[in-house]
């Protein structure tokens, strides 16, 4: 059963968060804050398996939450919570920053609660919550550029030839099933490849392997999308697969949730 913690510095809304999750089946609210600070130090203490955010928040805000509590996570070893960020506006900048701090997702506050529920069952489970399109949107709104995936992650050059198609491929929306599919491996290996990746890249959601992607140009908006047919010797030792140099094949959009 996931355990929430719930933060929001709005006493009724934050309430009514409490109130829902603790009626809706298969959920737990282990602790409410109502502000980052207070967030950090109960995400500390209830080791909850999904923090619904607040981001804009007085003093520590949404943003310095989730990097904090994600960062304090990884200095202990301890599994990090899921954040799944409310918010008002879906292109907004403080989106955008939360997802690059790591956050798993993102809901409008007017999300119906049958969505709200399904949507903390989705991101407990490691899935992205919605369509890359929407990372794409906010990342044209408020990225200067593209800039050399070294210059993010000095660890790039670690990333084998596999580990960069799988990339690729969640990037575009594939889910683990997808990408098996389209390098002819299995599930297991694709989330081995995946998990590999994101630690030598320092990721810790497949949010921010979207945005890492289109921020360093290894998927481009309105570019190829296809691994080319013809299979070739595996760089790390997997089985045959496909050229590392060339970008994936397009996912369905699928749905959001």
């Amino acid at each position: 059963m996931p355990t929430v913690l719930v933060v929001d510095d709005q006493l009724l809304i934050r309430a009514g968060l409490v109130s829902l999750l603790n009626a809706a089946p298969g959920l737990s609210v282990v602790g409410e804050a109502r502000d980052g600070e207070e967030a950090v130090r109960l995400a500390e203490a209830t080791a909850p398996d999904v923090v619904l955010m607040d981001l804009r928040m007085p003093g520590t805000d949404g943003i310095t939450a989730t990097e904090r509590i994600l960062r304090r996570a990884g200095d202990t070893g301890d599994t990090p919570p899921k954040i799944l960020v409310l918010t008002t506006f879906d292109l907004d900048a403080y989106v955008y920053n939360a997802l690059r701090a790591g956050a798993g997702g993102f809901l409008l506050k007017e999300t119906p609660p049958e969505r709200l529920v399904a949507a903390i069952h989705t991101v407990a489970s490691g899935d992205m919550l919605f369509a890359p399109t929407v990372t794409r949107r906010l990342i044209e709104a408020y990225h200067p550029g593209p800039t050399p995936p070294e210059a993010i992650a000095p660890e790039w050059h670690t990333v084998t030839g596999r580990e960069r198609d799988v990339l690729r491929l969640v990037a575009t929306g594939a889910t683990n099933a997808e990408v098996a599919l389209r390098l002819f491996i299995s599930e297991a290996t694709v989330k081995t490849h995946l998990n590999r990746a994101m630690a030598k890249l320092g990721l810790s959601s497949r949010a921010q392997v979207v945005v890492f992607a289109y921020e360093t140009a290894l998927v481009t908006p309105g570019g190829p999308t296809s691994l080319p047919s013809a299979p070739t010797a595996p760089t790390d030792g997997g089985p045959p697969g496909r050229s590392s140099g060339e970008a994936p094949r397009a996912a369905p959009p699928g749905s959001p949730w």
